[in-house]
């Protein structure tokens, strides 16, 4: 059983900052990537940022040189350092790992369930 947990979602004035967490537990071999999504209302999931276990990192055009995704690799853990917010960058934010082998051999991805962003203007 693997379990993806976020935190660090808020309210925020624009111009501020927000730093999401997320950490992956349970039975965990390895990770390959480590992902940040968002859902705004009325709107579809948007990857935001991810991670690979090697250190690659890859950003939507809207948070590049706003946003900076890190990643530890022993805690199975992510985080998103946010700045510069803008209300655009209201919605909820999820954390995503993907290609999750656990200790049974299996591979899958998990999902947490969203942490709440909102930027007021």
């Amino acid at each position: 059983q693997v379990q993806v947990v976020e935190s660090g979602g808020g309210l925020v004035e624009a111009g501020g900052s927000l730093r999401l967490s997320c950490a992956a537990s349970g039975s965990i071999f390895s990770i390959n990537t480590m992902d940040w999504y968002r859902q705004a209302p009325g709107k579809q999931r948007e990857l935001v940022a991810r991670m690979t276990k090697e250190g690659t990192t890859n950003y939507a055009d809207s948070v590049k040189a706003r946003f900076t995704i890190s990643r530890d690799n022993v805690k199975n853990t992510v985080y998103l350092q946010m700045n510069s917010l803008k209300p655009e960058d209201t919605a909820v934010y999820y954390c995503a790992a993907g290609g999750v082998r656990t200790n049974t051999g299996r591979i899958t991805a998990y999902w947490g369930q969203g942490t709440q962003v909102t930027v007021s203007s």
